[in-house]
């Protein structure tokens, strides 16, 4: 095994403790912003749910409010939205580089995309339960627990893996700017160095990587479903 990456990637044979650090910091960033912005379009994408027309707790002002806010963001390049953000990950992250400095431009970035694929999960909830529920005598955080997040895991999971998957494709854009991770490994080595099998090596753990997300989701959703 070890002549085999010596033979085919050289490079990476002699900086694989670099390699791996750089492989650690990618999940890192992925499972950290993953997370914050689960968190944060659960939250949002509930609230498109629930204040749009025919909705539970129709709200037109904060329903424009949060579809306009997402509009904005998803139409603003990440490379272009993760430099502008550099004043402002600085001043609340301490810096601008590194993993650390990645996760801030990298929950901005996927929160909105993220945000309107929770919409969509919970827009596939079945509306007659949902009068169901309300004749039933439940209150809106009622309905939205037990039946807008119960009914909606499955699919709530699909649009995650999908999300997810779109994240990995960011933090290797967000080395560009000195995020850290195998983007900045493939562009500091692979680009400006032309070692060229340090960026094939990149883009096949990436590979491997979003397969196996995407297996589990799959299988996970499946799983929940029946």
């Amino acid at each position: 095994m070890a002549e085999l990456l010596e033979s085919w990637f050289p490079n990476v044979a002699s900086r694989l403790p670099e390699f791996f650090d750089s492989f650690m910091q990618t999940l890192v960033m992925v499972s950290v912003s993953g997370v914050i912005s689960f968190l944060l379009s659960i939250v949002i994408g509930v609230g498109l749910t629930v204040t749009r027309r025919g909705g539970i707790k129709r709200n037109g002002l904060l329903f424009n409010v949060l579809d306009k806010l997402i509009d904005l963001f998803r139409s603003i390049p990440f490379i272009i939205l993760a430099a502008a953000l550099v004043p402002v990950t600085r001043m609340m992250m301490g810096t601008a580089i590194g993993p650390r400095g990645a996760i801030f431009p990298l929950v901005v970035g996927i929160t909105p995309f993220f945000s309107r694929q929770i919409e969509s999960a919970l827009a596939s909830v079945d509306a007659g339960l949902v009068e169901a529920a309300e004749s039933m005598g439940m209150t809106t955080w009622q309905v939205i627990r037990h039946v807008y997040l119960r009914e909606g895991v499955p699919s709530i999971i699909r649009v995650t893996t999908i999300t997810l998957i779109s994240l990995i494709g960011e933090t290797a854009t967000v080395g560009i700017v000195g995020g850290g991770g195998l983007g900045d490994f493939a562009i500091r080595l692979g680009y400006q160095r032309y070692m060229y099998d340090v960026t094939w090596a990149t883009i096949i753990v990436l590979v491997v990587l979003i397969a196996v997300i995407e297996l589990f989701g799959r299988l996970l959703a499946e799983v929940i479903e029946h």
